[in-house]
């Protein structure tokens, strides 16, 4: 930490708890307004969490990567001369006589994906005079946004469940850990918040169209730019969950019989559209290679990358085929959502990991102990459940069959537990209401 970080760090938290305030005061519920500050602090303090263990436990890693040894060089060079740092800001990889003092320092200046942190970065950079911790600050308060909107939208779902969802957006260690620092999982959950609130207002709400189709490009955007499968599995769950709406919107059962398929159909083709499209021009992407791609990303993070973390796992054998990672499924979405086990733990992180596991898998159980089976297979059928639900076990299954590092997973997951916890205390509440009905 450097001088500079003791003076702007404090004013940086002062004024983003400040905009936070106006934030409040403005769009929420007198329900909801007491879980702002200490969601907002959360993330804050995660956010300088994050700094310090990759500090002094691991010595170094992907936030100094994206900040120290990448956005700081173009703030200098923004500092130095301002059209060197705004053309390093826009670069793709290409080496330029002006540029490349600064851009042979930056050790992700090839890699898109994690130059896109670095550019966000920097632009913070520049505006806190070079502060990591200020940055790290900022990082957290954008994710901490578009997580906010969605939980208001949920909310307004759902106002019962408003502690539940809490819980499950802003209170679960791993998510307001690993979703807080410079790190290229803080700007995917914040997008991915801001991409469903938009979805929501632009499709079910109709509410200011101009303003959320930008949000939902912008987020769309970011998305893709960095972690493109997030958005090859939330939109195709979104636009589903679009048409299982409007085909419970059909008020006579006759008809809803007859449109159902014709609906259901032009959906799937729709996301399986979206999906074509959206791996287009990424090979790894692409749907024809997602099998190879899976096998390829897991065996390098279980036996290179990851090869000293302790912390590896292993499934089955993948082959680069669709009917190996079909295979595996089962296996995939389990240690995704329930797993390290206890037993598994061999490093202070992974404790934390666990414990999580085991609230999740608990949560689950009590659930359907508490419930008759027949109540949560009717409250499945809701719209919102099923969208949770089909986005949560898609995305756990994807990262489960291609990460085989705990460590990893720990971090890629924290897109996914939010949606599952809120399904799960979504069927509850709807299956206890039918209990409740039913015995009285």
């Amino acid at each position: 930490m450097k001088l500079v970080d003791l003076i702007i760090a404090p004013v940086t938290l002062v004024v983003l708890l400040l905009i936070g305030y106006i934030i409040r005061e403005v769009s929420t519920s007198d329900e909801t307004k007491k879980y702002f500050y200490p969601a907002l602090l959360l993330k804050m303090l995660g956010a300088i969490a994050v700094g310090l263990v990759y500090q002094f436990y691991y010595g170094g890693g992907d936030t100094f990567n994206y900040y120290t040894h990448g956005a700081s060089h173009i703030v200098n060079a923004f500092y130095d001369n301002f059209s060197t740092g705004f053309k390093l800001l826009t670069a793709n990889g290409e080496f330029d006589p002006e540029t490349f003092k600064y851009s042979s320092k930056i050790w992700m200046y090839r890699d898109p994906t994690s130059y896109m942190i670095v550019r966000i970065a920097a632009i913070f950079g520049f505006l806190t005079y070079n502060s990591y911790a200020a940055v790290a600050l900022l990082f957290a308060f954008f994710s901490f946004l578009g997580l906010w909107l969605m939980y208001q939208s949920f909310v307004k779902i759902y106002p019962e469940l408003k502690l539940q969802f809490a819980i499950a957006i802003f209170f679960i260690p791993t998510v307001f850990f690993w979703g807080s620092g410079i790190l290229k999982d803080t700007i995917t959950l914040g997008a991915s918040g801001f991409l469903v609130y938009s979805f929501i207002q632009i499709f079910f709400e109709r509410r200011s169209v101009v303003f959320n189709t930008l949000l939902l490009l912008l987020s769309i955007y970011l998305i893709t730019s960095i972690k493109l499968y997030i958005f090859l599995c939330l939109m195709p769950s979104l636009i589903l969950w679009f048409f299982f709406y409007r085909i419970g919107r059909i008020k006579s059962l006759a008809l809803r019989i007859m449109v159902a398929p014709f609906l259901l159909t032009i959906g799937a083709i729709a996301a399986y559209f979206v999906a074509l499209k959206a791996g287009e021009d990424n090979n790894r992407y692409a749907l024809d290679q997602l099998a190879e791609t899976a096998q390829v990303t897991a065996y390098d993070i279980r036996y290179w990358t990851g090869r000293d973390a302790g912390s590896g796992y292993a499934l089955g054998e993948l082959d680069g085929t669709y009917a190996s990672m079909i295979r595996l499924a089962p296996q995939a979405i389990n240690v995704s959502l329930f797993r390290p086990y206890i037993w598994e733990v061999n490093n202070p992180l992974m404790l934390l990991s666990a414990l999580e596991a085991l609230f999740l898998l608990g949560l689950t159980i009590w659930v359907f102990y508490k419930n008759r089976f027949v109540h949560i297979t009717q409250s499945i059928k809701s719209p919102i459940i099923l969208f949770c639900l089909i986005f949560a076990i898609i995305f756990a299954f994807g990262v489960g069959i291609s990460t085989y590092n705990f460590g990893t997973l720990s971090r890629y997951r924290i897109v996914m537990v939010p949606f599952y916890v809120m399904a799960i205390y979504m069927i509850n509440f709807h299956a206890s209401v039918k209990k409740y009905t039913a015995d009285n």
